[in-house]
């Protein structure tokens, strides 16, 4: 399910239509209509005013590896669509990548990853729940980290990314399982 003001095409997720679907026109043939021909490289990209109020989009797949780059596309399409900064951007799309190899890694064996996007009030919030009963906790900067170790820096590196860009990291856990909150200001 997308719910979002952009109006970009989205790419498809594993066993998800690309959203919105464009149908496909019979032409007298019987066969799809031609897909439009690209505008030509020398046409001026318009100038759009920045976007201001609220948007919310919403995806919910199942945690594969082909999963996480189109989540991430995803991502990067609408906050594209929201007029959002680009060192906001790099953040966000850095923390869905590793947010949702986490639930890859981690979490595949137990449903659905959720992974929500919220512009609010000048915030973004960047949400990847899934339905793993794990504790989860946030790492401390001041922990000394194991350099012989394969992993357990990601979560540590979106932590001091959101806080130098003004936001913060946060770990919910319910019903549902967990969920790993970006928060940062839109920049």
């Amino acid at each position: 399910m997308l719910t979002t003001a952009s109006t970009a095409t989205l790419p498809a997720l594993p066993g998800q239509p690309a959203s919105p679907a464009r149908p496909a026109c019979p032409t007298r043939h019987g066969g799809p209509a031609p897909a439009p021909a690209p505008a030509p490289a020398s046409a001026p990209e318009p100038v759009r005013a920045p976007v201001r109020g609220r948007g919310v989009a919403r995806w919910a797949v199942e945690p594969t590896v082909a999963a996480v780059p189109l989540v991430r596309t995803r991502v990067r399409v609408v906050l594209e669509g929201w007029r959002v900064a680009a060192e906001v951007v790099d953040v966000l799309l850095l923390a869905v990548s590793e947010l949702a190899g986490n639930v890859v890694q981690h979490a595949a064996t137990n449903g659905r990853m959720r992974v929500a996007m919220v512009f609010d009030g000048g915030w973004l919030r960047l949400e990847v729940a899934d339905q793993g009963v794990r504790p989860l906790r946030l790492p401390h900067a001041a922990a000394g980290v194991d350099p012989e170790s394969e992993s357990g820096r990601g979560l540590l590196i979106i932590q001091l990314l959101a806080a130098e860009a003004g936001g913060e990291l946060s770990v919910a856990t319910d019903d549902f399982g967990t969920s790993v909150r970006v928060v940062l200001p839109a920049g």
